[in-house]
């Protein structure tokens, strides 16, 4: 079956109160789109005159703007995960409730229902923006058709690593852990969906694997690419890289008990250079949560160090302030 009838067929059977509101790549307009460039092209090269061509690259750079073809997809995606995680690790009074209400309905496997669909719903998506990227590479030709594919593969790319991609998939294995001390019990799925995904910390480099079909898995280092340990207190800026959170704090040269968001907005991602991606920077919770139970002792060694760390931050921060305060 090709990936048109099965990406139709996928969204008929979706239609589910867990994705209803949800936006979906456009996919058969996004064809037509790239139909029209296909005549575009072909006319440019017969040789057709300026104006013509002029005109097609006006109606394919109409039609390629496509502002509601993927815009939203990403977005549908990391506010669906970011909801089912505040329910998955609630704080405060919220925590009080969910402790009286686990006496009378259990949620944690419909939490994990929807964490299924939401995995279906990135990876259908992904391969859709895939597909129509690789056609791009058959038919594209004019300058519009760049901005086309650029806006393309920035959406691909947001969709396959997205921290919440890896929040999710951290999620579903702190559900399945027999030793999870969270709200709720682990061990749901060991047997189905779930049995391909895993947490290697024991390697030279410490992967999460989510092995979602025989084709298709997710990989995702899970070592800082600044102090090339296993993440601490992980966070992710908006480009996508994971760090340690002291990492980060000092590669934007600021005090770890500042936070990562406190970084000025010239401050580079220290991999790709990309700036202002602090602002909006994700703390990996249920990551933190995985890495901390699977290896304990580690965990504590690194948050001896860190706390020292902070000790001596805190004590050089006011001893700043004092000299100011005093004019020194």
């Amino acid at each position: 079956m090709k990936f048109g009838a099965t990406y139709e067929e996928y969204l008929r059977a979706e239609q589910d109160k867990f994705l209803r509101e949800c936006s979906h790549v456009e996919y058969k307009r996004l064809k037509k789109v790239l139909k029209k460039c296909r005549v575009g092209r072909s006319l440019q090269a017969d040789g057709t005159n300026g104006d013509e061509q002029q005109d097609g690259d006006d109606e394919s750079s109409e039609d390629c703007e496509c502002n509601s073809c993927t815009s939203y997809t990403a977005g549908c995606f990391r506010s669906r995960v970011q909801r089912l995680l505040h329910l998955h690790v609630p704080s405060g009074l919220q925590r009080y409730i969910w402790r009286f209400r686990q006496c009378f309905i259990d949620d944690q496997q419909i939490m994990v229902q929807e964490g299924r669909m939401l995995l279906n719903y990135v990876t259908m998506n992904a391969i859709a923006i895939r597909k129509i990227l690789k056609k791009y590479d058959k038919i594209h030709g004019s300058v519009s058709g760049r901005d086309f594919k650029s806006k393309m593969q920035t959406e691909h790319i947001e969709l396959l690593q997205s921290p919440w991609l890896i929040e999710l998939g951290a999620f579903h294995l702190n559900c399945d852990d027999p030793d999870a001390d969270e709200i709720g019990s682990g061990g749901f799925f060991k047997n189905g969906f779930f049995k391909n995904f895993s947490c290697d910390l024991t390697g030279a480099q410490p992967l999460l694997t989510m092995a979602i079909s025989d084709t298709l898995k997710y990989e995702y280092s899970l070592t800082c690419p600044i102090c090339l340990d296993t993440l601490f207190y992980p966070y992710a800026l908006s480009c996508g890289h994971l760090f340690c959170k002291s990492c980060a704090c000092g590669a934007a040269s600021v005090y770890i008990f500042q936070g990562v968001r406190s970084a000025p907005p010239e401050a580079k991602c220290p991999v790709c250079r990309a700036v202002g991606v602090f602002a909006r920077a994700v703390h990996m919770t249920e990551l933190g949560s995985l890495l901390k139970r699977r290896d304990k002792d580690y965990w504590k060694q690194r948050l001896r160090e860190e706390r020292t760390t902070m000790v001596k931050q805190s004590k050089e921060y006011w001893d700043s302030q004092a000299m100011l305060s005093m004019g020194i």
